[in-house]
C-alpha cells in the first residue's frame, strides 16, 4: 500500500483552498462554510484515527459500546440540525436517535453475527466501520424524510385538517405525506445503488482496491455494504416518520403544528 504523508494531504487540501477562493467571489458565507467543513473533517478524522488505534489495541466491548453511543448522539444531533422545522424540545433529538438506534444498530449487529462473523463479534476493526457507514447513510435518509414530513405537514395543513373533519384517522390523513417522506429519504441510497459500478465506484470498494485488495473481493464487500445500508436506511426512515406522525397529533386527533420549532 502506498503511504501518504503530510505533504500529500497538503497538496490535496490546496484544491479545497482554491475552491474556497473561487466560491468566495460569489458567496463569502459559502466559502467560509466550505473551509470550516474541511478543517472539521481533518481534525475529526485525525482524532478518530488516534482513538481507533487505542481501541483496536484494547479490543474491549466497553470501548466499542462507548464509541457507538457517541457516534449515535452525534448523528442524532446532525439529523435535528438539518431540518428546517424540527420538533421542539427533546423530541427533535430523540426521534432521530431512536430511529437510527433501532435500524443501524440492529442491522450492524445482524451483519456482524450472520454475515461477517468476526471473533469476537464486537471486534472493533469490523464493528466500528460497519456502524459508521450505517449511521452515516441512515442519518442522511432520516434527516431528509423528517424534513419532508414536517415541511409537508405545514404546507398541506388545510388538506390534513379537512380530512380530519371528515372523520379520517390521523394515520390516514397523512398517509400520502408519509409515503412521500419515505421516498425522499430513500432517494439517495437508491441513486447510489443504481449508479454503483457504472457511474461511480463506491468509497469502501475504492479504498480496498487502493489498499491492495483483489477487485473481486472488494466488490463482494461493497455489495454487502450496499444491501445493509439500504435496509438500514429504509427501516430508519420508516421508524422516524412513523414516530413523527404520532407526535404531530394529540390524543384528540388534532394536528399540532405548534410542536414544531
Amino acid at each position: 500500500m502506498i503511504r501518504l504523508d503530510g505533504w500529500d494531504l497538503a497538496v490535496a487540501a490546496s484544491l479545497v483552498l482554491l475552491l474556497g477562493l473561487l466560491s468566495g467571489r460569489w458567496d463569502r458565507r459559502l466559502a467560509r462554510s466550505l473551509l470550516v467543513a474541511a478543517l472539521r473533517t481533518t481534525v475529526q478524522l485525525l482524532l478518530v484515527g488516534l482513538v481507533l488505534r487505542l481501541v483496536f489495541q484494547r479490543a474491549g466491548l466497553g470501548w466499542v459500546t462507548l464509541i457507538a453511543l457517541v457516534m449515535l448522539a452525534a448523528a442524532a444531533r446532525e439529523v435535528r440540525a438539518r431540518q428546517h422545522r424540527p420538533f421542539r424540545g427533546g423530541w427533535g433529538f430523540g426521534i432521530g436517535a431512536l430511529s437510527m438506534f433501532l435500524s443501524s444498530f440492529s442491522v450492524t449487529l445482524f451483519a456482524l453475527l450472520a454475515v461477517v462473523g468476526p471473533h469476537p463479534w464486537y471486534q472493533p476493526q469490523y464493528a466500528i466501520p460497519l456502524l459508521g457507514m450505517m449511521l452515516g447513510n441512515t442519518m442522511t435518509g432520516v434527516a431528509l424524510g423528517l424534513d419532508r414530513f414536517t415541511q409537508g405537514a405545514r404546507e398541506r395543513r388545510p388538506a390534513i385538517e379537512a380530512r380530519l373533519m371528515l372523520g379520517f384517522e390521523a394515520a390516514d390523513a397523512v398517509r400520502e405525506l408519509r409515503r412521500d417522506s419515505l421516498r425522499s429519504g430513500l432517494i439517495p441510497i437508491i441513486n447510489s445503488m443504481a449508479a454503483a459500478g457504472l457511474i461511480s465506484l463506491p468509497g469502501m470498494m475504492t479504498g480496498q482496491i487502493l489498499a491492495g485488495s483483489p477487485p473481486v473481493e472488494a466488490v463482494k464487500y461493497q455489495v454487502m455494504i450496499m444491501f445493509l445500508v439500504s435496509s438500514g436506511t429504509g427501516l430508519g426512515v420508516m421508524a422516524a416518520v412513523w414516530v413523527a406522525a404520532r407526535r404531530l397529533f394529540d390524543q384528540q386527533q388534532r394536528l399540532r403544528l405548534d410542536r414544531l420549532a
